[in-house]
Formats: structure tokens, sequence, C-alpha cells
């Protein structure tokens, strides 16, 4: 018996890379999985099949059930297309992985709004979008399991990312919301945050020695260190995990803090200008967060 056994599993953007292994391990499993990917490039241009078609053959050679689906997360009419595929095909949905995603690197001061938005609509819209179509199926059965794919680009930081990032986190408090308001429906809602060498993260700058050595130690990680991870959190043996953030990095396993406040300080008159510059700042200063990429709080080689 695998711990998905009976269960219908949509996972975006699995035509490769982390989306692909998700979608391969949940088959393993024993879910029925709806393999959504819409061929693009890293950037979003273009459409093909074959990455589609690719993961299928796979999970088929493996003695697994999976159909494919080809529509785009990042608009409402088709989200519901994806989701209503699962139906069509397997007469349920149980699974939502929220993978699909592209990137429009750029430093911020030269980020154009067509690639703010891109990247927002697919990653963050695209989120929203898929879970709620399944929400409503959700919540008719009293069950459900989302899983969000999030990035220490928005947890913790990087360069040249501002539309990546600010997306990322964004799906770490739709996380959340999902998860305190579909409790009550037996639905939860978790993020995982992959480590891995995949398309994603091969547009990773590798010019100085310090960007060399970085990308040397992703390249390590394969996609496939984050299956494991996703097929758990979609199965039952997870119903009393939710509104978390995990990172599996190699063979390390990472539980992400929340934002809780970390010093506070008071005054009985109330603040000023000029009492926040003479008391607040000395008394907080401390305690403030440094400016760090996930590269720097991520310092050692993968275990």
């Amino acid at each position: 018996m695998g711990m998905l056994d009976g269960k219908v599993a949509v996972v975006t953007g699995s035509g490769g890379g982390v989306g692909r292994e998700i979608a391969l391990h949940m088959a393993q499993a024993g879910a029925k999985v709806i393999i959504n990917d819409i061929g693009a490039s890293l950037t979003g241009e273009g459409q093909s099949a074959t990455p589609a078609q690719q993961t299928k053959a796979i999970i088929e050679q493996r003695g697994g059930q999976a159909e494919i689906n080809t529509d785009s997360v990042a608009s409402w009419e088709s989200a519901g297309k994806i989701v209503q595929s699962a139906l069509d095909h397997f007469g349920r949905i149980d699974i939502v992985v929220n993978n699909a995603g592209i990137l429009r690197d750029q430093i911020f001061h030269r980020m154009t709004q067509e690639e703010w938005s891109a990247v927002i609509d697919v990653h963050l819209n695209g989120s929203f979008y898929m879970s709620r179509h399944a929400a409503t199926h959700f919540r008719k059965q009293e069950s459900g399991a989302f899983v969000h794919i999030t990035s220490t680009s928005g947890l913790i930081g990087n360069f040249g990312q501002a539309n990546y990032s600010a997306a990322k986190l964004g799906i770490v408090a739709l996380s959340k919301s999902i998860a305190l308001d579909m409790k009550r429906y037996n639905v939860r809602s978790n993020c995982l945050a992959p480590f891995a060498w995949s398309r994603m993260t091969s547009s990773i700058p590798a010019e100085t020695p310090e960007q060399k050595a970085r990308v040397e130690k992703i390249m390590r990680m394969g996609p496939e260190k984050n299956a494991p991870l996703a097929v758990f959190l979609a199965s039952d043996a997870a119903k009393e995990v939710n509104g978390q953030i995990f990172a599996p990095r190699m063979n390390e396993l990472f539980l992400f803090s929340q934002n809780r406040p970390i010093r506070g300080i008071h005054s009985g008159e109330g603040w000023t200008p000029e009492s926040l510059a003479e008391h607040a700042l000395p008394a907080l200063k401390s305690f403030f967060v440094p400016l760090e990429r996930s590269g720097e709080v991520f310092s050692w080689d993968p275990l």
C-alpha cells in the first residue's frame, strides 16, 4: 500500500525539474496524477506538450497512472480547466501541488512592469487560482491537501529577483490563509522551499569565484531530493501538519520560522520622531534582521 493510494494529485509545472520528480514520486506512492505543464521556456515563452509527455511516459513505465493537461495556471479560466481535468479523468481531486513557475530576473531599478506582472501572474496568481478552484471540491468532500512551492529567495532574499521573491513570499501568506480558513474542512496547506539544481536555478550567474562556488554546491542537489517531503505533506500521515514552511536541502530538512515580534519597547508618553531616534533605535538596532541572501544564510556545503 502506497501512502497516496486512492488519491488524485494535480502537479503544476511537472514537465521537468522539481515538479516532475514530485509527480513521479506521487505516482509511485499510489496517486493518479494530472501532469500539468505548458512546455514553455524558463521565461514563459513558447509551448510544447513534450515535457509533460515525457513525465507521463516515465510514470506509465513504472506502472503508474497519469494524464496530461497543458492549460496555463496564470488565468482564472484555464486554472479551472486544470482542476476539472482531474475530475474528468479520475473522478476526484485530493492534492494540488502549486509548482509552476517562470523567471524574469532583473535588478530592481531596471525591472519592467511586464517582467513584474508575468512572474506574479504565474507564481502568486496561479497558486491562488489553482487553490481556489480545488477548494470548492475539497470543501464538499471535507478533505484535501495543498503543497505550495515557495523559495528562500522570498523567505530570506536574493539579488535581482524582486518579482520572484515577492511572489514566493506571497505564496507563504496565501498558504497560511488557506490553512486557517479551511482547517474546519480537514484541508491542509503547507509550503515547501526546494533546494535543487534545475532549469529554474540554471540561470544563476557563475562568473566570479564566489558565484561559481555557490553554483557548484547547488549542482550537487538533484530535484528528486524534494519529492519525498511533498509526498509526505500530501498524505494522511501529515494530517497534523498545517500552515508550515519546510525546506529540504540534500539530506537536510529545515522547518522555517514565521513572522513574530522579536523585541518590544514602551514609552508612556508615546513616541515622537526625536524619541524614536534617541531611544527606540538604540534599543532595537541590535535586534535588526541582517540584510542577507539565501546563499549567505545557508553558507555550508549540502549534507
